[in-house]
């Protein structure tokens, strides 16, 4: 027997055997620069999903807003050219609008109040935004939203004698600042910075880390120190994508991001905070808003806010969230 010409043969017979299952490539895109918490915990789901899958799925990373914006990625989503992404509720509203309920200026107070509230409607959400097309792999509070301005902002009125960023494509959030007296403008995130350079928006909503990472405090240094909402996100994959992957490797996967975007929640608080002391370093003036003008802002929120809900989003969800919050703060005596 010509041992040399089986060892040949049984060597490109099990490297053909080997090699015959391609790599599973998830495309991610995300708006989050490099080096945040998000993109570290992206970078951290890549490397525990390709040990746990054993190679068979790896992510391929487009960060900073490679992809595109928000409604870009979605887009790209629906058409295969992406597979997964990173979203803020914004974005995540656009696939399914009741999520925005979580947002609504002024209503969730604090993360005790917010945490409660995700866990409530998790299902809800994960259920309507599968039906949808979206898998979620995990939820995360962004952030507190908080005014960013060229000229401090304390009442209302200061607000609206600044030109105001508003993401583009929600013309009834526009719509509804409008009919409070706001001056929104309405633009891409992506747009952002160039807008506040040529003047075309003086002031924008967002969370401190936000405002550090893309450097856009250094054209809006107040900051108003008033919690005006909450933004939340979350990592979803194309159920096109993610219905290719081994049915047995799945939870294993979805269990991997769950408790990576736990550690990354911890993370974004704290590189939340330290954000703050490094903007006011450079420049940053925090502006306190007294508790009697925060019932201003309330009363701002009844006359424009209000007319979103059954429009931007859903009346059950909204009812739902506002009814879970009464419970809460009944039993805690609030």
């Amino acid at each position: 027997m010509n041992y040399k010409a089986l060892l040949f043969f049984l060597t490109i017979t099990l490297s053909g055997i080997w090699f015959s299952k391609e790599a599973q490539i998830i495309k991610i895109g995300s708006l989050a620069p490099g080096g945040s918490p998000w993109d570290n915990a992206l970078r951290k789901i890549a490397a525990e999903w390709s040990t746990i899958s054993k190679g068979s799925v790896t992510l391929k990373i487009y960060p900073g807003g490679v992809a595109g914006d928000e409604e870009d990625m979605i887009r790209k989503m629906r058409l295969n050219q992406l597979n997964a992404a990173g979203l803020t509720g914004v974005g995540m509203s656009r696939v399914f609008p009741g999520i925005l309920a979580v947002q609504l200026p002024l209503l969730i107070r604090n993360d005790k109040e917010l945490y409660y509230i995700l866990d409530k409607m998790e299902a809800k959400f994960e259920n309507e935004l599968e039906n949808k097309g979206f898998k979620v792999i995990l939820w995360s509070k962004v952030g507190w939203v908080h005014f960013f301005s060229k000229n401090p902002v304390v009442k209302p009125d200061d607000l609206r004698a600044h030109k105001m960023f508003n993401y583009a494509g929600d013309p009834d959030g526009t719509l509804a600042w409008k009919e409070a007296g706001f001056n929104p403008v309405p633009l891409s995130p992506t747009e952002l910075m160039t807008s506040l350079q040529s003047g075309m928006v003086n002031a924008f909503s967002t969370t401190p880390l936000s405002a550090a990472s893309y450097q856009w405090f250094g054209l809006a240094k107040n900051m108003c120190n008033m919690k005006w909402a909450p933004l939340i996100g979350g990592v979803v994959v194309s159920m096109n994508t993610w219905n290719k992957i081994p049915a047995d490797i799945r939870q294993g996967l979805l269990a991997s991001a769950k408790t990576i975007g736990k550690q990354m929640q911890i993370d974004i608080d704290g590189a939340d905070a330290q954000a703050i002391i490094i903007m006011k370093q450079n420049g940053l003036k925090i502006n306190n808003v007294p508790l009697a003008i925060e019932g201003e802002w309330n009363t701002e929120v009844q006359k424009g806010f209000s007319r979103l809900i059954g429009k931007s989003f859903d009346k059950e969800s909204y009812d739902t969230i506002k009814n879970y919050l009464i419970t809460m703060r009944q039993s805690n005596g609030k």
